[in-house]
């Protein structure tokens, strides 16, 4: 006998990831901003990409 997850606990689930993977992406777009172009340049990310990931909402991926 399998036993299925309610859906109320389905949502909250998934809504508990989006707010996990927004607060990253919000956490790792301020550590990009903090970056100087020599670390830039050892990631190789240009300043271009950089300001293009900056540019994005939290919720964006």
């Amino acid at each position: 006998m399998t036993t299925q997850t309610p859906r109320y606990k389905q949502l909250i689930a998934g809504i508990a990831r989006a707010l996990a993977r927004w607060a990253r992406q919000a956490h790792e777009r301020r550590q990009l901003a903090q970056l100087d172009p020599r670390e830039l340049s050892d990631a190789g990310i240009s300043a271009g990409d950089r300001m293009a990931e900056l540019s994005k909402p939290f919720w964006r991926d």
